[in-house]
């Protein structure tokens, strides 16, 4: 743990060093305007999500790091091979959590094969935006502003929630939070900046229905799953179990590929490999409380500033 926040830490602070004000790419004469546009958007943005929503007001999203078109994080997860329980890293003063970044691939390749061969269902994916929680200042990175204007929106708001609440040991719910009032924010902000019929809201809309019509098919597959895995006797062996969990993967991407979509990427996504345990568990860590969030800020009605500021009290932020 020591080795692995050295390198951690050393990459942040190497983010950190190299980002550079807003303001500069915005004078810079041969940065692209396409950009600009994105930059002039995420200044906005970061406004709106203080004054209108409620979030932490910080030197978050101030400045930007250029990736160069490079991955800069990948995302290590895994789950129990005939359970959608995940499995959890320790750390310092976050608690338990059920992913761990890396800045190096090969990095996160070893850890994962040291999982795979204790049986875990594992998961390396890229990582488009992190917070650090407000302990350091998150730059806007590059690849981000290759987003529509509606998804770049949401990823900031989704990343200064983070930054505003967030609860020791629950990182569910402080996904599933991030993740509803970044789209519920994101959309509010393409009305009243753009107009309810402008092209960017009607973007957004058709990207938000293909989002939620793949969640909802995923979510229904791992109560499918759980309810699988209940069946399982305790003495059942293996090569049954991975047989009846296959079978089941094959029934969740057949669901997928009669379903459509406005957006022809969700189409055969899953044609190379099938998901596994620790895929499910991606989606209800963001998305399995969208419910009960709902209720909660009807409780408020639906003023996020009420909302923020109630769980600020609440979660002592």
């Amino acid at each position: 743990m020591i080795q692995y926040g050295y390198f951690q830490a050393r990459g942040q602070l190497k983010v950190i060093m190299e980002a550079r004000p807003i303001e500069e790419f915005l004078e810079d004469s041969d940065f692209p305007d396409s950009l600009k546009h994105k930059l002039q958007l995420a200044k906005i943005v970061r406004q709106y999500a203080i004054d209108s929503l409620g979030l932490h007001n910080s030197d978050n999203y101030t400045k930007l790091y250029n990736q160069k078109g490079k991955v800069l994080l990948w995302n290590l997860s895994a789950s129990e091979p005939y359970e959608l329980k995940a499995y959890e890293w320790k750390y310092p003063i976050l608690g338990s959590m059920p992913y761990k970044g890396f800045f190096e691939l090969e990095k996160a390749k070893k850890e994962a094969k040291i999982l795979d061969s204790l049986g875990y269902d594992i998961r390396i994916r890229p990582v488009g935006g992190w917070s650090t929680l407000g302990i350091l200042q998150d730059p806007l990175l590059s690849n981000m502003l290759e987003r529509s204007d509606g998804d770049l929106t949401e990823t900031i708001i989704h990343e200064l929630t983070h930054a505003t609440i967030f609860v020791k040991n629950e990182i569910e719910f402080n996904e599933n939070l991030a993740s509803f009032i970044g789209e519920k924010g994101a959309e509010k902000f393409l009305i009243s900046h753009f107009g309810d019929s402008s092209a960017q809201h009607l973007e957004y809309i058709q990207e938000q229905a293909d989002s939620k019509t793949l969640t909802h098919l995923i979510l229904y597959g791992a109560k499918k799953l759980d309810s699988l895995y209940a069946s399982f006797d305790k003495g059942m062996p293996n090569a049954i179990k991975d047989s009846l969990k296959h079978e089941q993967m094959l029934l969740i991407k057949q669901d997928l590929d009669s379903t459509s979509f406005y957006n022809k990427k969700y189409y055969g996504i899953f044609d190379k490999y099938l998901p596994n345990n620790a895929y499910f568990m991606m989606f209800r860590r963001y998305h399995n409380q969208e419910d009960s969030l709902q209720m909660i800020y009807e409780s408020y009605d639906k003023n996020f500033l009420k909302m923020i500021e109630g769980m600020k009290q609440k979660y002592g932020k």
